[in-house]
């Protein structure tokens, strides 16, 4: 495990998360992931820290509501969020960390149609990483 940070577009946003420099993520076709280009590293609540930015996020719901979209009220970049899958950690959107620490970015498909088998995966890969 390394330290990643990362933030939104305007920089009013940031965090570091701990995750493996080589990151498998998910690729979802829901239509909000695939509509903003949304890729997913979840981690545990434990292994992320937001450093900056609580009182500049706007919180969007839809559906089940169980999902809670964070985006920055400035820019409007989503670069983290609590998933519908994995509600007690955060999904943190690849495209939104420095590069500077990352090695490798494998992409899995998570079939939003097939979510009981995406979930399991994500879940398997949470573990792991």
């Amino acid at each position: 495990m390394i330290t990643h940070s990362g933030g939104c577009h305007c920089g009013a946003v940031a965090f570091e998360v701990q995750a493996p420099a080589r990151i498998v993520a998910s690729d979802c076709n829901c239509t909000i992931c695939r509509k903003s280009g949304y890729l997913h590293l979840i981690v545990p609540r434990s292994r992320f820290h937001l450093l900056q930015g609580a009182a500049q996020l706007s919180e969007y719901k839809f559906n089940t509501g169980t999902a809670r979209h964070l985006f920055c009220s400035i820019c409007g970049v989503k670069s983290f969020y609590v998933p519908r899958s994995n509600p007690d950690g955060y999904s943190v959107n690849v495209r939104c960390l420095n590069p500077e620490t990352i090695e490798h970015v494998e992409v899995q498909l998570f079939d939003d149609n097939d979510r009981e088998s995406s979930d399991a995966k994500v879940r398997g890969l949470s573990k792991e990483s």
